[in-house]
Formats: C-alpha cells, sequence, structure tokens
C-alpha cells in the first residue's frame, strides 16, 4: 500500500458526511451463549466502544437435545434486550441493528420467540444463516486487519463458522456445528468426541484449503483460551485483541488445561463460571483445527459480527483507511492541547526516517499524533500514563509488539530514562534494538515537542548523517531565541540516543551542543 492511501495527514474522516453518520451506532448480538449490545462512537474506521453490555444467557444450552431454546435463556435474553431497547433510546439511538445466530435459527419455538421480542421491545431480530454469519465475522475481523490474509474461525455456542480472507476480500464459507453446546450433546466419551470434530473440520477442508499461514479466531470461548494461554506462559500484557499463539503453544495449553483445576484457573484470570464450563471442549476443537490448518501462526481477534456490521456500513474508501492511523487522529482531536500539532512534529523529526521501513514511518506519525494526549496526567505519572493508555486502548491495526513500541517511545517524550520503570516485563516483548528504535523517536518527540511552541519547522531544521555520525539542528533567528538550555540538553540527548555528535548551525557558525545533567 502506498503513502497516499494511508495518509494520516490528509483530510480527516470525521469531517466526512459519511462518516459522521457512522459517528455513533448500536448493535446487539442474539448468540447462543451470551447477548450483547455495543454502541461504537468516534472516528468511523476506528470506533471506540462508547457502551458494551454482555449477558450469558445460554440461549442455546440443551437445543441439539430438546430442539427448543432454554427457558431460563429465554427469560435471560427477553430480560436483557428489553433493557437495550431502553438504553438506546435514552442514548438517542434511532437504530438498534438486532442480529439473531446459531440459537434462534435453529429452534422450533425461534420465529415464536422474534415476535415476543418484537412485541414486548419494538425490536426486530435479523435472523442470519451460517454463511451470513461467517462474512459478517470476517468482516469484522477486516474493520481491524485491512490486510488480513488466512481463515476466521468464530465459535459459538451452537455452531462454529470459517471463513477465507484475502485481499480484503471474504471468500469461501462454511458453518459447522462445532459449538460447545452442541458438543456437550455427543455420547461414546473423548474418542467420540475427536471423532465426530475431525469429521466435520474435513468437511470444512474440502471447501478451504489448510495452506494458510494464519488463523484468526473470533469468539469468547477463544479468548478464554488466549487468556488462559497468557496466564500459563506468564505473559506480561492482557490485551487479547491481536495476541499471537503458535501451534506448539496451542497444543501445550489443551494440554494444561487438561491437567488443571479449572476452579483456579477461574479465579486467577477472572473468566465466567459459564465461560469456563465451555472451555475444555473448545479446546478440543482448538487442538484439532490447528493439527488440521498447520498455520504458522493464531491471532485472536476481538472483532467479530458486531464490527462486521458496522464494516457493512462503511464505504470503500473509508474501509481503506489504516484504522490505527484514525483511532490516533481521533485521540490527537480530542484529547491533545494543540491538535493538528502531530503532523508539524512528524515533519520536524521526518529526517530522521528518510530511509526508514513504511512499517517504521506509520508508528512514528502515529506516536506523534498521540505525544500530548495524556498532558492532564500528573507531571509525575505522565510517562507511566502514556505508556498504559497506548497498550490498553481499544485499537486495530496494531500487534502486541507495535503497542509496546509506541509505550516506550511516548514514555521517552516525557522521560529521558527507563531504568526501573514499572513497566520493565512488557519491555521484553521487544529487542534490544527495536527499544533503542523506540527510545530515539521518544528523544525526538521530546526535544521538537517543546522545541516551540506552535510549528518546532519555525525555529530549525533536523539534518542527519548517518555516515558521518552527526546530528545538525539549523537554527532560525526565532530559533536562535527558543533554543534555551533545556533545548539544548534534550537536543544533545537524542544525539546520543542516536550515537551521534550533536551539532548546531546558527549564522554560519557551528558548535556542539552540551549535555547537562
Amino acid at each position: 500500500m502506498g503513502s497516499h492511501d494511508w495518509d494520516p495527514f490528509g483530510r480527516p474522516l470525521f469531517e466526512d458526511p459519511s462518516a459522521r453518520a457512522l459517528s455513533r451506532v448500536g448493535v446487539v448480538d442474539v448468540g447462543s451463549n451470551s447477548v450483547r449490545m455495543v454502541v461504537f462512537d468516534g472516528a468511523a474506521r476506528s470506533p471506540a466502544y462508547f457502551y458494551n453490555e454482555k449477558v450469558m444467557a445460554g440461549l442455546g444450552q440443551g437445543l441439539a437435545e430438546t430442539g427448543r431454546l432454554n427457558p431460563r435463556g429465554r427469560e435471560r435474553a427477553q430480560s436483557a434486550l428489553r433493557r437495550f431497547a431502553m438504553l438506546a433510546r435514552e442514548m438517542d439511538i434511532e437504530t438498534l441493528t438486532v442480529v439473531a445466530t446459531a440459537a434462534v435459527r435453529e429452534a422450533e419455538d425461534g420465529p415464536e420467540f422474534r415476535r415476543e421480542i418484537e412485541r414486548t421491545t419494538g425490536l426486530r431480530l435479523h435472523v442470519i444463516n451460517g454463511l451470513e454469519e461467517a462474512r459478517l465475522s470476517a468482516q469484522g475481523v477486516l474493520l481491524g486487519w485491512p490486510e488480513a490474509e488466512g481463515v476466521i474461525c468464530d465459535i459459538g455456542g451452537n455452531s462454529m463458522e470459517l471463513a477465507e480472507v484475502r485481499n480484503r476480500q471474504v471468500g469461501a464459507r462454511i458453518s459447522l456445528p462445532l459449538g460447545p453446546f452442541r458438543l456437550q450433546e455427543i455420547k461414546g466419551g473423548k474418542a467420540a468426541l475427536v471423532a465426530h470434530i475431525r469429521t466435520e473440520l474435513a468437511r470444512a477442508a474440502e471447501l478451504i484449503a489448510p495452506d494458510h499461514q494464519r488463523i484468526y479466531l473470533v469468539g469468547g470461548s477463544w479468548r478464554a483460551i488466549a487468556r488462559l494461554d497468557m496466564e500459563r506462559r506468564g505473559y506480561p500484557m492482557k490485551v487479547l485483541h491481536e495476541y499471537r499463539m503458535g501451534a506448539q503453544c496451542v497444543a501445550q495449553t489443551v494440554a494444561w488445561l487438561g491437567r488443571s483445576d479449572l476452579d483456579k484457573l477461574r479465579a486467577a484470570t477472572g473468566i465466567s463460571g459459564s465461560r469456563m464450563d465451555l472451555v475444555p471442549l473448545a479446546a478440543q476443537v482448538l487442538r484439532e483445527l490447528v493439527h488440521l490448518y498447520h498455520p504458522r501462526e493464531i491471532a485472536i481477534s476481538a472483532y467479530g459480527i458486531r464490527e462486521g456490521l458496522l464494516y457493512e456500513q462503511m464505504p470503500d474508501r473509508l474501509r481503506r483507511r489504516d484504522p490505527l492511523i484514525e483511532a490516533c487522529r481521533h485521540a490527537e482531536r480530542t484529547m491533545a492541547r494543540q491538535p493538528g500539532f502531530g503532523k508539524k512534529l512528524y515533519t520536524f523529526i521526518e529526517p530522521l526516517y528518510r530511509n526508514a521501513a513504511e512499517a517504521r514511518v506509520r508508528l512514528a506519525r502515529a506516536a506523534c499524533m498521540l505525544h500530548d494526549t495524556t498532558w492532564r496526567a500528573h507531571p509525575d505519572y505522565r510517562a507511566e500514563s502514556c505508556f498504559d493508555h497506548v497498550t490498553r486502548a481499544n485499537m486495530g491495526g496494531l500487534s502486541h509488539p507495535e503497542r509496546v513500541f509506541l509505550g516506550v517511545a511516548l514514555l521517552h517524550r516525557y522521560r529521558n530514562s527507563r531504568a526501573g520503570s514499572p513497566l520493565e516485563p512488557m519491555f521484553k516483548l521487544l529487542d534490544d534494538k527495536t527499544l533503542r528504535e523506540a527510545e530515539i523517536l521518544g528523544k525526538a518527540m521530546r526535544f521538537g515537542a517543546m522545541f516551540s511552541i506552535h510549528d518546532p519547522a519555525e525555529a530549525g531544521a533536523l539534518k542527519l548523517f548517518p555516515k558521518k555520525k552527526v546530528l545538525e539542528l539549523h537554527l532560525t533567528p526565532k530559533g536562535a531565541a527558543l533554543f534555551g538550555e533545556v533545548a539544548e540538553a534534550r537536543f544533545a540527548a537524542l544525539a546520543a540516543a542516536l550515537k551521534c555528535e550533536a551539532v548546531v548551525i546558527h549564522d554560519g557558525t557551528r558548535k556542539k551542543a552540551q549535555r547537562r545533567k
């Protein structure tokens, strides 16, 4: 993708009428296990979760045996939907899109349930078939990963959907009866269960060939397994979106779960009891899925059907925007002291990135837009606050190492050293070279952000000579007055991070910048 396609300094999406129309959208997903309402708000391409509530209704529990919705599940789902309808009215959401999946689709009393919900709440349930469910889940993944390539696997209570994604398109799709509620009805013990899972997955392999490098996992049971994998590994970050596992890691975790006390694990991880009850069955499906497809990597997606419904409403030009960049632009617009300064800051430090890979330039631009978004935090905690914000923020298009890279860069925007930081365990997600690159970016922002209030380019220009190991600062007349003791120290610190000599040029004279303790 060329830089023009994702340029963060073009026209903001949130000034586009079609984007404003998407600025607050309410979606309810009536699944076999949970009923969830999400209200999206913010920049259309990378929406914030204005409201998010879930009820573990268990609507599809026992469906395979009785053919009907679970009676207690019906009551809980009806209660949740009455509440959601009222909340939507209080939030002035004109249209609340409600979709129902496998349980309502397959139950003989599903039509009756739909009519009752419409009569009591005014909500119209749109029952989607398995292929539509697969398509919407895949589109949800594309919302967070525009360049996603591989197989999307969405597990619910009663069904599991698979879909291919390639070149921003959703390809072959299939729905299989492999949800944990279904698997609870399989008789014959573990051998029969494994045989059933393998038979169903073989059907999927006929349509979606096992030649993909990555599987994207969607659904609460998969996220629970990922959270447990984090616990087993002592992983330093708890953000599930974009968490990655290898095939061996999955096998080790499934085996570990088989010999562990699930009640203790539930207490340690905060996973609900109703969710943990389904984990052993979901783990068996995941083990067989990985064995069949042999992916190089398994990635967890927090985005699914609900985000897919939002993606459905986007014009193509919005879909092609970078979700990370859009999220950063929106954060700067709503949280920074001087919205728009991020572009000026990046332009000032751009000479440091003339030969950098596009992926690194992308993170530098994102960091510049975020550099001032935590200014309201107490000065003593600002460095940790910005690190915490970016590593935990709900942003798509950002891997865990990239989150830490941005966090370290923003930490150094406020602090010269990271020694002794309580955040140190997360630094281990980066190698030494990448940590140094993040530090350089942070110190570049630390200097540029205070060099001039309005625009650092009015005060001077940077020139980097990597072979000579020299960093020059060419001062303008205005810059000469602004280049005080603190500015000089920060410029020298940047040069030291680059392992360069710091040279200041003004009125034809050259002098070395001094680092002051």
